[in-house]
């Protein structure tokens, strides 16, 4: 397998081809077989390099903590074949991340692949690479979302842990181009000690442009080959802190009125890992979502020590589903809450055609359906937009 490093650059995707793609949207029709088939869209977060051009105090991939000789990246033809990987197992979501995906001089190139094979192409970036060039570029190209990183409710704190002076200015400007090209913007906050206030978040992220937020829990371990974590004192909290932690989302959640889209249940349901307590839901990660890295190993998330297999190796045969409950990562939990309905809407359709209506009851009448069905109320909109 070749995977080449490749520098940062400025202007990625300067080979990607002219002329706008059109942002891949599905049918409410075909949404509604895809959920009775298997479950509706999956989700991909795929890894293309290691390379990071931030700093920041909680994360491995930290340009001054990262061993340059452990560069590693993807090639345009691997990301290619894992488009069209996806495609096959029902992917319609994929979301670029690195280190820094645009420090990949072909992301553009992937995201344009993507949206033209129907792939809602999504990237997290700390937006200190945007610049006029591919702003407009990554938005002909079809990209559907932007995920951008939030540390503070200050722009000297934000700036001074990501190591990258003028960032902020560089989100602004581009949460401005992104709302006039109609393409959704989120601002995903790292639950920190940086954060002395969760009150002042809401106004801040409006200076810089954000119409709503996702937490990103603190991690202090992972034993895949994703470094987004540290046993910084940054993020380092005990047991009660954390459960005081998620107290304090909710409230600005709830006070604020600014749109989070972290479920409110999912966010009881980590206080219940955090006591010890019976969770509701069983993570989707394995079986919906999944991580694959540089070494285009997929894993079931950032979490599990062991990769399901290689991507090429792909297919129904490796799905996981066991009701998972090992962590408490976000971005997999959360949308664990919000898919629990169509899951189950999709196990008693195929139940009923194999004639067990029992099963198709029981599927019906789980109760978490409903709590399920609160939590896709409640982040509609935003859901609506991606």
């Amino acid at each position: 397998m070749n995977t080449a490093a490749v520098e940062p650059s400025v202007a990625p995707g300067t080979a990607a081809p002219a002329g706008p793609v059109q942002r891949p949207r599905e049918s409410g029709w075909q949404l509604f077989k895809d959920v009775l088939n298997h479950g509706g869209p999956g989700y991909l977060q795929f890894a293309i390099t290691n390379i990071c051009n931030a700093d920041c105090g909680f994360c491995g991939f930290a340009r001054s903590q990262f061993d340059p000789k452990a560069r590693k990246s993807v090639t345009l033809q691997e990301a290619k074949d894992v488009v069209d990987i996806a495609k096959r197992n029902h992917i319609g979501y994929l979301l670029f991340v690195g280190g820094e995906p645009m420090a990949h001089r072909d992301l553009r190139a992937m995201v344009r692949y993507a949206a033209e094979r129907g792939i809602r192409p999504m990237i997290c970036t700390n937006g200190g690479l945007w610049n006029d060039d591919n702003l407009k570029g990554l938005a002909d190209d079809g990209l559907s979302s932007v995920i951008m990183s939030i540390d503070a409710h200050d722009v000297a704190k934000h700036e001074t842990n990501r190591g990258l002076p003028d960032v902020c200015r560089k989100i602004k400007k581009a949460n401005e181009f992104f709302k006039a090209a109609g393409i959704q913007t989120t601002a995903s906050i790292t639950a920190s000690r940086l954060i002395e206030d969760y009150e002042k978040l809401p106004d801040f992220l409006r200076t810089l442009g954000f119409e709503s937020c996702t937490f990103s829990y603190p991690l202090t371990n992972l034993a895949s080959s994703y470094l987004s974590f540290s046993d910084s004192g940054l993020v380092n909290f005990n047991t009660q802190e954390l459960i005081t932690l998620f107290d304090q989302i909710k409230q600005m959640k709830h006070r604020s009125g600014y749109p989070v889209v972290n479920p409110t249940e999912s966010l009881n349901e980590m206080q219940r890992h955090l006591r010890g307590e019976k969770e509701q839901f069983g993570c989707l990660g394995g079986h919906k979502y999944f991580y694959l890295d540089w070494h285009l190993d997929l894993y079931r998330c950032h979490f599990w020590e062991k990769p399901m297999c290689k991507v090429y190796e792909w297919d129904d045969s490796k799905l996981i589903r066991d009701g998972c409950t090992r962590c408490m990562i976000d971005c997999y939990r959360d949308p664990s809450v919000l898919q629990h309905v169509a899951i189950n809407v999709s196990d008693a359709w195929q139940a009923l055609k194999k004639g067990d209506l029992g099963t198709a009851a029981l599927k019906v009448l789980d109760s978490k359906n409903v709590t399920s069905l609160q939590a896709v109320w409640e982040d509609r909109k935003w859901i609506g937009k991606v």
